[in-house]
């Protein structure tokens, strides 16, 4: 089925789970969307996959037009990670949480990716994106998570989870 926030012109169909799933996120989008200097998402993910699944993951999203905080290119040397992820978590409209075995290791050890994953659950402004892993695998490490709905590589390609990501955070100009 067509989302409400599909374009007229959009191909893309979402199961009936997506659209319960990804509606609170699309209307905070629009309830966020006259704050100045806002990213669109926020990418947090574990640092192993940094220049692999989360640089792809970044890269087609930006093919789309989608602003993204990613640390890679957002943390200047000699910053803080914790305070300059603090600072891009308050000035993005949605979190995208790239769960990957190396994510759920992670997670395990309570690193950057724990507290930018606790913040995102806290403020209920999340996406998780299921990538090489199951949701079972994450429920072990993080039930709050895990029982929530998202997109998975698995049921479909990380190209149209991207396509579907953009329409989510995209705005019509009025």
């Amino acid at each position: 089925m067509k989302a409400r926030w599909s374009s007229p012109s959009s191909t893309l169909l979402y199961t009936p789970t997506e659209i319960r799933t990804l509606t609170p996120i699309r209307e905070n989008v629009e309830k966020r969307s006259d704050l100045p200097d806002l990213r669109d998402v926020f990418l947090c993910h574990a640092w192993d996959d940094r220049r692999d699944a989360a640089k792809e993951l970044h890269d087609l999203l930006e093919s789309k037009g989608v602003s993204v905080w990613f640390s890679e290119k957002d943390v200047l040397l000699g910053s803080s990670l914790l305070r300059e992820s603090d600072k891009g978590l308050a000035k993005s409209r949605v979190g995208l949480v790239l769960v990957t075995p190396a994510f759920i290791k992670r997670v395990k050890g309570e690193g950057i990716a724990d507290k930018e994953l606790s913040a995102l659950l806290a403020r209920d402004l999340l996406v998780p994106i299921v990538h090489n892993t199951t949701y079972e695998e994450l429920r072990e490490v993080s039930p709050l998570l895990g029982s929530r709905s998202g997109l998975s590589t698995t049921e479909e390609p990380m190209s149209d989870i991207v396509s579907k990501l953009a329409e989510l955070v995209t705005l019509e100009p009025a």
